[in-house]
């Protein structure tokens, strides 16, 4: 079981990422909001453990806004889960890949992009199935966790 630590909502495309508490997700469309609402990749994710795990590889301290992702999570490996299912709060979301990083990374920290292109550093993108809203604090699990035991 995981748990969401941060939530960001990108106000335009190459804008600032604005923190806040929660997001209303809509299925098929995405964060409500969003400059990448109704776009195919509607919500990202982050693992909080690989980018502490990063950033050590770095010996930096960079905010993990700066990755530009939706969601910051804990206790959820996100490593290879294409086509999976990831319940956030009350929502459901469909893992569609792994996101790439990109060279506003290295804008951010020199060396960033090259150490997040390994092992899903950049995180994951989803499609939302089942829509609601999602607060920091909520907890994270996989839907299909148990059939995988």
């Amino acid at each position: 079981m995981g748990k969401v630590e941060r939530i960001w909502s990108k106000r335009a495309h190459r804008g600032p990422m604005d923190p806040v508490q929660s997001a209303v997700l809509e299925s098929d469309r995405g964060m409500r909001g969003s400059a990448n609402y109704a776009g195919r990749r509607h919500v990202t994710i982050m693992s909080a453990e690989r980018w502490r795990e990063m950033m050590s590889v770095l010996g930096a301290e960079v905010d993990p806004a700066a990755r530009r992702a939706n969601v910051l999570v804990s206790g959820i490996e996100l490593l290879e889960t294409r086509d999976r299912t990831l319940r956030i709060g009350e929502c459901v979301l469909k893992i569609g890949g792994e996101t790439r990083p990109c060279e506003r990374m290295e804008a951010a920290h020199a060396g960033l992009q090259r150490v997040m292109a390994e092992r899903w550093g950049g995180g994951a993108w989803a499609v939302v199935v089942n829509g609601g809203t999602i607060n920091v604090g909520d907890d994270v699990a996989w839907e299909d966790e148990a059939a995988r035991l």
